[in-house]
């Protein structure tokens, strides 16, 4: 078993450092060499290219030999070294080739181990540091509700939780995900991705609108309903920049890339305004709003939209509205102006069904002036 001819193949390979993997193979090799003699002690094995078969064992010189694998007599070491003393260490070559087959058995099987531990806290090591970002990587297979992505070398994992229901996730397909949380797992621990996740869309936009990068433009708030429809409120920190413009892109072309990442998600980008009532008019875009009225004790907005602005202010199954509510993170009750009148004449119950409150929307405070309403669409 010629050791430290392999070392330095195995270490390119496994992308793990050269002496990292020296001491998992001591170790293993200290193992193996404890099996094959019997030894019932402590052993010390290391590899050193001064020697033929790259391997030696530590040796305690004695004055009464107890322990033939760890022991050497000091008569013996004297003729090695004649200032040998007892209590000494000698190195002694190993030939690792004369194992026998349980001890060379025993070794492959530490080795093994102690490579995937070493794996594993480069894994760790190299995405603990990326938590928070988005890495690109392949879809390599599905285990049970879950899809593997391979990120590099490395297999990241997709969960159900984390998937969006209208993609299906083919093998051999690209894409970017992002790196949510390691997690303890029966292995170790693995890494934990999101399709889902709001900011996997903030991070995406970030890589594809340089002002966000720069600063320039800031994303306030985002509400999302993976797969379907996403919404995202901009503000500007540079009069010269219109921050929705800058994030749309020409002619939708940067918005177009994320949509197409996030396919068939559809995106609006909507002005962020410190005033309530401006935020909620630019987050019910693209309906138009008649009138709004605050009730802050409550934290609702009690809405009118024209009669032919209904529809499109609810938006599909309540999509629309429920959406603005989680990005201004106030309960929305819409009326159209009919509604409103009868309501105003008691002559109409309270269609509740339209009313839409916020969940835990991603927002941050926000300290810049509003800007005129507009959208993405």
């Amino acid at each position: 078993m010629d050791i430290l001819k392999q070392l330095q193949q195995i270490a390119t390979e496994r992308e793990i450092p050269l002496d990292e993997l020296k001491h998992e193979l001591e170790v293993a090799l200290a193992v193996a060499y404890r099996k094959f003699k019997g030894a019932v002690g402590e052993v010390q094995v290391r590899l050193d290219s001064n020697y033929k078969s790259g391997a030696v064992v530590e040796k305690e010189v004695v004055g009464e030999l107890l322990e033939h694998a760890t022991q050497m007599q000091l008569d013996d070491a004297r003729k090695r070294n004649p200032n040998a003393q007892v209590g000494d260490f000698m190195d002694v070559e190993i030939d690792t080739n004369t194992f026998g087959r349980i001890a060379a058995q025993t070794f492959k099987q530490v080795l093994q181990q102690k490579l995937r531990e070493a794996e594993l806290r480069r894994l760790h090591d190299q995405f603990s540091e990326r938590v928070g970002d988005v890495v690109s990587g392949m879809i390599s297979r599905r285990e049970e509700a879950s899809v593997l992505v391979q990120v590099g070398r490395h297999e990241v994992r997709l969960p159900k939780r984390e998937q969006v229901p209208t993609d299906d996730y083919r093998p051999n397909e690209r894409l970017r995900v992002y790196v949510l949380k390691i997690e303890e797992s029966m292995r170790g621990f693995e890494v934990i991705v999101s399709r889902s996740h709001p900011n996997l869309l903030r991070k995406l936009l970030e890589m594809e609108v340089p002002e966000i990068s720069e600063r320039l433009v800031e994303i306030k708030a985002i509400a999302r309903e993976p797969g379907q429809r996403s919404k995202l409120a901009v503000i500007s920190h540079d009069e010269r920049i219109d921050a929705v413009g800058a994030c749309v892109g020409q002619r939708g072309a940067r918005i177009q890339t994320l949509m197409d990442e996030l396919r068939p998600e559809k995106i609006d980008v909507v002005p962020f305004s410190e005033d309530p009532q401006t935020f909620i008019i630019n987050a019910l875009s693209p309906a138009k709003v008649n009138s709004i009225k605050l009730d802050h004790e409550d934290h609702s907005a009690y809405v009118v939209v024209p009669d032919n602005q209904l529809s499109l202010a609810i938006g599909r199954g309540g999509q629309n509205v429920r959406l603005a509510a989680r990005l201004t993170d106030w309960k929305i009750d819409i009326r159209s102006e009919e509604q409103a009148a009868a309501e105003r004449a008691g002559l109409a119950p309270k269609p509740v069904e339209i009313l839409a409150e916020p969940e835990t929307p991603v927002t941050v405070p926000a300290e810049a002036p509003a800007q005129e309403p507009a959208s993405s669409e």
